[in-house]
């Protein structure tokens, strides 16, 4: 009988090509998104509704999949939003929904998954985070404290449900080209902010990042490893080597080093 994958995020960008992926070796996937009906012409696996931002439809969704397919084996989070700007010109309902999608609304997909888990004695939990999680990163801070906060969850939840024989694990991506940049709410660049010039070329880096980034495809393959490892890491890093390596510089160099080099990684003063 062949592993039923739950996927949230899953109608476009890493979200989809990871089920289309794993379709075609031969999984069953079910997908989430908000609004399912837009994509009923593109998607090759079924798409079910679910807001991470509202709980009701998260139970609802849930039910739905351990009613059709009778279990879960693998939810992989990937539901998520991307937040650019300085953060004082930020507002406050921004930040709070940014923690909500990226944080909150992960966690309770994964409360609401283990009870069948827990009675099946298996499953694998895998959360979709980021390589900015790792560090603090100019005019994109609230998406690396959110992603970081997940990385963190993982590491005291997974503790707290291997008992029952669940695994979870976190995979941080670099940047991949997907139209994650369209979606991303972007404070303003306002021509009298004291951040204008130093925010706009900033943002213009990040996006002409995300479009020269790596084939979705790659984050399939890790995916498909973890899902295949009897005893998967707590960690993944998949992008560049150079997005890697900044990482691995993170744990080795003074602080007060690491942040010039971010600051002329960005061209900031």
């Amino acid at each position: 009988m062949p592993k039923v994958i739950f996927i949230t995020g899953a109608s476009s960008g890493i979200g989809k090509a990871i089920g289309d992926f794993l379709i075609d070796r031969n999984f069953t996937v079910v997908g989430t998104s908000r609004k399912p009906e837009n994509y009923t012409s593109t998607s090759r696996f079924p798409l079910v509704a679910l807001d991470v931002t509202q709980q009701e439809t998260i139970s609802a969704a849930v039910k739905t999949v351990l009613e059709s397919e009778g279990k879960i084996d693998v939810l992989i989070n990937n539901a998520g939003v991307g937040i650019t700007g300085p953060i004082e010109e930020t507002p406050a309902a921004e930040i709070q929904k940014a923690f909500h999608t990226n944080v909150f609304g992960p966690i309770e997909v994964i409360k609401a998954v283990l009870p069948a888990m827990r009675s099946n004695g298996s499953g694998k939990i895998i959360n979709i985070t980021s390589i900015a999680g790792y560090m603090g990163l100019p005019y994109r801070g609230i998406y690396s404290a959110t992603k970081a906060a997940l990385e963190i969850t993982t590491e005291a939840m997974r503790m707290e449900i291997r008992q029952f024989g669940v695994e979870m694990s976190n995979v941080a991506p670099g940047d991949f080209a997907t139209n994650i940049a369209a979606g991303r709410y972007h404070a303003p660049i306002n021509a009298d902010s004291p951040y204008n010039a130093a925010y706009a070329s900033t943002l213009q880096m990040m996006n002409d990042h995300v479009n020269s980034g790596e084939n979705p495809e790659k984050m399939a393959r890790a995916i498909l490893e973890i899902i295949e490892n009897p005893s998967p890491k707590i960690h993944y890093k998949v992008g560049a080597p150079l997005q890697k390596f900044s990482i691995v510089l993170k744990r080795i160099l003074p602080d007060k080093l690491y942040e010039r080099m971010l600051l002329n990684h960005y061209k900031l003063k």
